[in-house]
């Protein structure tokens, strides 16, 4: 048994322009150094150029591409026997979008493009319409727990 205490869930705050708990989610991962006022302007300009490309609302758009990129189950690594197995294991709705999330920035940062907030706004846009490289990564991670469901039984 751990001697440590348990980690405690910080509370979320609200964004000050949209009133938003996932775009701030998302500020804190674009977030290098401790810049927030430079991460928060990235995403807005995001936004910004998601509503001139599709004419919707930003928020709607970024709330539909997280629940694209959002895995339903991926594996973990489990030792037995002296082996190690991939077991497939259901995501919870938190660790979900926190994933989503991770995925949507890592991406556009390796994309091609003028800015952040350029490459940003392509990553949100491609993952609300069901393709770029999120929706791949999230495909991928299925295809690892379909492919490893025989060793479901370790799960713990």
């Amino acid at each position: 048994m751990s001697r440590r205490n348990k980690s405690k869930k910080k509370a979320i705050n609200k964004d000050p322009v949209y009133n938003s708990k996932l775009i701030n989610m998302l500020t804190i991962r674009i977030l290098k150094s401790g810049k927030k006022g430079l991460a928060y302007k990235i995403v807005y300009q995001a936004l910004d150029i998601i509503s001139k490309k599709t004419s919707n609302d930003p928020l709607q758009i970024l709330e539909k591409a997280i629940r694209n990129a959002t895995p339903i189950v991926e594996v973990k690594s489990r030792r037995i026997g002296g082996s190690t197995y991939q077991v497939p294991m259901e995501v919870r709705a938190h660790r979900g979008t926190n994933l989503a999330l991770r995925w949507i920035t890592k991406f556009s940062k390796g994309r091609s493009g003028k800015s952040m907030a350029f490459k940003l706004a392509n990553e949100i846009i491609d993952a609300s319409n069901e393709n770029g490289s999120t929706i791949r990564k999230r495909e991928e991670t299925h295809r690892m727990a379909e492919a490893n469901k025989a060793f479901s039984h370790y799960r713990y």
